[in-house]
């Protein structure tokens, strides 16, 4: 099937200057209060955006939501459910583990305003707020020269553009297709250790120039190297997903992470990367500890709109 980028969120890279990320926990004590409230939202939620996107063109606000495996189930229990929505099973590697934590609703918004963001999350919790509590809100913002906060440009190997749709929207699962599926990940990084690496030693552990960006030779990487490492490379043929590395940090407190978030049409392939990272135990994982980690579906517009009128 043609995917259709117009009946799709917005699941492709652009990172933001402002990002805000809120996953939420549903009450689960009144069904149908929360279930006609998540109604109310699907139908409200892209007025909302679209009111937004007018007022202040220029901040180019851009949002996308779903649900986790849990949520879906109580909410839709009679309708079909996306193929591989499930909760994120943990991933315990020789030294590290990928962590599954709990989530039923998530929010990515981002915009070159935090203003903006404030805006349309502040209105989304209006009508939120009485159904649900909040697991995690993490804000974020864009690095100097858009690269990660341990210094490197981040996001080189990213499908670009339209291409991107290709690997992040759903096209062989009819009752779904235009969604996709985002994983959640959420790192604090030990910086002070991370910095006290010579700069030829951090881009062995990541496998690229730091300043320029180019690619190390084979045999200048570690083993461990996180361009390697992070690959998946299933039946000899690589496979992508699109990936942003959103900074955070609370520096007084000497708080400064990393939230992942990969949009992708098939979660398998995104399960392979983190496999591979956590198995080989990626160098970067020496200084990175994450401490959530969930999968959600990501509806299409169409998908929302039967939502909205109580289809499920």
């Amino acid at each position: 099937m043609t995917v259709d980028i117009k009946k799709a969120q917005d699941v492709y890279k652009d990172a933001g200057e402002s990002v805000i990320f809120t996953t939420l926990m549903l009450n689960h004590k009144d069904l149908k209060t929360e279930k006609d409230a998540i109604a109310e939202f699907s139908d409200m939620s892209n007025s909302i955006i679209n009111s937004m996107r007018i007022r202040d063109p220029e901040a180019q606000a851009h949002i996308a939501w779903g649900f986790g495996s849990d949520a879906w189930d109580y909410l839709f229990p009679n309708a079909p459910k996306p193929k591989e929505l499930e909760n994120f099973k943990e991933i315990k590697g020789p030294k590290y583990t990928a962590v599954s934590t709990p989530g039923d609703i998530f929010i990515h918004v981002r915009s070159k305003k935090m203003a903006v963001c404030y805006e349309l999350m502040d209105q989304f919790m209006g009508i939120l707020r009485p159904i649900t509590s909040v697991e995690d809100e993490t804000h974020g913002f864009r690095y100097i020269e858009g690269r990660a906060i341990i210094g490197f440009i981040d996001g080189t190997e990213n499908p670009a553009g339209i291409e991107s749709m290709d690997y992040t929207l759903i096209d062989d699962d009819p009752e779904f297709n235009n969604g996709s599926y985002a994983f959640a990940q959420k790192y604090i990084h030990n910086m002070e250790a991370w910095k006290s690496l010579k700069t030829e030693d951090q881009e062995k552990a990541i496998g690229r120039h730091k300043f320029s960006d180019r690619e190390l030779a084979d045999d200048e990487k570690l083993p461990n190297a996180h361009n390697v490492a992070s690959k998946d490379e299933e039946g000899g043929v690589e496979h992508k997903i699109v990936r942003m590395n959103v900074p955070f940090s609370d520096p007084a407190k000497d708080i400064t992470g990393t939230y992942f978030i990969g949009y992708s049409k098939d979660f398998a392939v995104t399960n392979r990367m983190l496999t591979n990272m956590f198995t080989k135990s990626d160098r970067l994982l020496d200084f990175s500890t994450p401490i959530t980690g969930n999968l959600f579906f990501i509806p299409s517009k169409t998908t929302l709109e039967k939502i909205a009128d109580g289809d499920y």
